[in-house]
């Protein structure tokens, strides 16, 4: 009965953004000679004895509103609350030691609020709130219930009569605690011929091993082909023994062996694969839940490695292609600038929007319910929905910069970024960024469809590189570096860095260090710093900043993301060596990214070799064949769920469980797996 970490996390991420201060609790005035019980609390206007809440002026105790299924209660306290006015009331049944916790309702806010005063209040009525225990849900919890239990079973298909899938392809992942996020990513990448023709069709066990270093556990091709040789051979997917029966069938019979609902795969637990995938890997070494993203940016990244020997073998480089972002400044010059990846992450443009008109509806139709008393069921809940090509037209929109230094003009300016793909992958993975940041860093997962589908075609999206006519930026150094490379500290980063009380030569340091990134880095800087020796002696008029120690091992991972080394090293410093902050330097500082690439760039008129020479490539029609799903607030928590199209039909990979899909929730996909359509 104990609330796990889990669900505080999910109860947290959704009322991050909700809770304020409500505007009656301070001069809130309470009458009366109430003295509340501690427990038999019943309605004073009829027999409900849950869902009760405690008006703060007057102490009387009365039901909460009736929800549209009839439960709930009988909307006598908002009742009351429109008889007399008194404006707050708090849920009993959630008061505890932890009065943060407690669910305080604010009538003429309508809404969940905040009572700095709570404790006063209760002690009024004779309320010793640091013995009371939980016994009820909050709003908030309801709430949550209400939205995530619609999104679980949408995407899990519950309540569906699945028919259970074995044999060969068709085998479950045993979830080892959390480790849904690598269930859902490896099934649909065993779901490709690159992946197959690898570690299966032209790799025996045997071989694997006889070619393995000394110690095969941990050696990651050797644990890849065995958990190939386990999802894909079939010898593990077949019904579980039923009572009375003294073997399993062989697994040809197990593909048209009669299914019953009692029927489970067996499916096999990789736990050796995830050892070795994970090792001395901060995140994915730990029983937590993960981002399926980043395990698949981080599985496909120890593939290359492990493949480094012959390259010709690696299958990530069937999911590689190349991007280049073009930067036309106002003097009308351009600079080029080129990476590698693995993943087209593109942002969600709500006010594309194909259903406004409904999403105008359900809104008035939900405040009436809301000023009613009522619940909006989550079968009447209507969400945006945004068809993919709006995404992939955003991706490719032209974005303005402001502050781009222009080494033409030789100040700052602001200058026209557009993106395209060099080359297109065998296999196109579309990343939706449904995890957004709103005002004050609060984190917030879209509650958005995505309109997907089944064949895409994104020829329109090929670069076509330095044309005619084109003059590209002049090489020059940053602004500020003429008589020295020794850059500024920018004086706004200093100024609020020394508001916040840090020393005014501290926070030069950490702007000059993180090259003017931004406040939040500089902070991070001078955090991990403020026990430097050097941290309080004067700054030196040369290149401090190569001083800095940079993990090796660190530039060569943004390497081989396809960055440069010294744009690799140049944004390592600027984020204070985090690889994800430095690769979010990197897109969000095209100025110096371009400079410093600007040899490189220059290939489109000289013999330089292009950074996606040797990728595969092909025409740009792609057909959807896999969707890795999420369920919850954060991808820190929550459930991923896979589904996989196989021999003409949708199948749901769950852990371990297998299955014919019948309604396949394409609009709710967190990662999108294509095929190209080779014609």
């Amino acid at each position: 009965m104990a609330e796990g970490a889990e669900r505080k996390e999910q109860v947290a991420a959704w009322t991050a953004d909700k809770k304020q201060i409500s505007a009656y609790a301070m001069d809130l005035r309470q009458i009366g000679n109430v003295v509340v019980p501690p427990s038999g609390w019943k309605c004073a206007k009829c027999d409900k004895r849950d869902n009760l809440w405690l008006n703060l002026t007057d102490g009387m105790i009365l039901c909460g509103r009736r929800n549209w299924d009839g439960t709930g209660g009988n909307n006598h306290a908002i009742e009351y609350y429109k008889e007399t006015g008194y404006p707050l009331a708090v849920k009993l049944g959630t008061i505890t030691s932890d009065l943060d916790a407690a669910d305080v309702f604010s009538y003429p806010e309508d809404d969940s609020v905040i009572d700095p005063l709570l404790a006063q209040h209760l002690a009024y009525f004779g309320i010793d709130f640091s013995s009371l225990q939980k016994t009820e849900m909050t709003t908030a919890e309801r709430e949550l219930d209400q939205n995530t239990n619609f999104d679980w079973d949408r995407i899990q298909e519950s309540g569906q009569d699945v028919e259970p899938i074995f044999g060969p392809g068709y085998t479950g992942l045993v979830n080892l605690g959390n480790s849904c996020y690598m269930a859902a990513t490896m099934q649909v990448v065993f779901s490709t011929q690159s992946f197959c023709r690898r570690y299966y069709m032209n790799q025996s066990l045997k071989i694997a091993f006889e070619t393995a270093p000394a110690d095969p556990t941990v050696d990651l091709n050797m644990q890849l082909t065995k958990l190939a040789h386990g999802l894909l051979s079939g010898k593990y997917s077949f019904p579980a023994v039923e009572k009375g029966e003294t073997t399993a069938p062989s697994v040809k019979d197990a593909v048209s062996f009669p299914l019953h609902i009692s029927a489970m795969i067996e499916g096999i637990p990789p736990r050796m694969f995830k050892a070795v995938i994970a090792a001395s890997h901060p995140e994915f070494s730990t029983m937590r839940q993960q981002d399926a993203l980043e395990f698949f940016l981080h599985f496909l990244d120890q593939v290359e490695r492990s493949n480094a020997v012959k390259p010709e073998l690696d299958p990530s480089r069937s999911f590689k292609f190349g991007v280049e972002e073009r930067i036309l400044c106002s003097s009308g010059k351009v600079a080029y600038n080129k990476r590698l990846d693995y993943i087209l992450s593109l942002n969600i443009p709500l006010h594309e929007a194909t259903n406004k008109e409904e999403l105008e509806a359900f809104n008035k139709s939900k405040a009436e319910k809301i000023s009613e008393g009522k619940d909006v069921s989550s079968d009447e809940i209507v969400r945006p929905r945004v068809p993919l090509e709006a995404c992939l037209a955003n991706f490719a929109a032209p974005e303005e910069i402001p502050d781009f230094y222009s080494s033409a003009l030789k100040a700052k300016t602001t200058a026209i970024k557009t993106a395209g793909l060099t080359s297109f992958p065998d296999y196109l993975v579309l990343h939706m960024r449904k995890f957004v940041m709103e005002a004050g860093w609060v984190p917030k997962k879209l509650d958005v469809y995505i309109d997907v589908p089944d064949v895409i075609d994104i020829s329109h999206m090929r670069s076509k590189g330095l044309q005619p006519g084109e003059e590209l930026l002049p090489e020059a150094a940053p602004e500020g570096a003429a008589e020295s490379s020794q850059p500024v500290a920018d004086e706004a980063i200093v100024a609020q860095l020394a508001s916040m009380g840090f020393n005014q030569l501290h926070c030069q340091k950490a702007a000059i260090n993180t090259l003017n990134a931004g406040v939040e880095e500089a902070m991070n800087w001078l955090l991990s710093h403020m026990d430097d020796p050097d941290i309080d002696a004067p700054i030196s008029h040369g290149s401090q900043s190569a001083e800095i120690s940079i993990d090796q091992s660190k530039v060569d991972t943004l390497i081989s993301f396809g960055f440069q080394e010294e744009i690799a090293r140049m944004a390592l410093k600027a984020s204070g060596g985090d690889i994800e902050k430095a690769t979010d330097w990197i897109f969000n500082n095209p100025s110096a990214s371009a400079s410093s690439a600007m040899d490189t760039n220059a290939s489109s008129n000289g013999p330089s070799t292009p950074v996606d020479a040797g990728l595969p490539d092909g025409g740009g029609r792609y057909r959807l064949f896999g969707i890795v799903s999420h369920i919850g607030t954060s991808t820190q928590c929550g459930h991923y769920v896979a589904h996989i199209l196989k021999d003409g039909r949708w199948v749901i990979f769950n852990d371990d469980k297998v299955g014919a899909s019948i309604n396949t929730p394409k609009d709710m996909g967190y990662l999108y797996f294509f095929e190209r359509i080779n014609s």
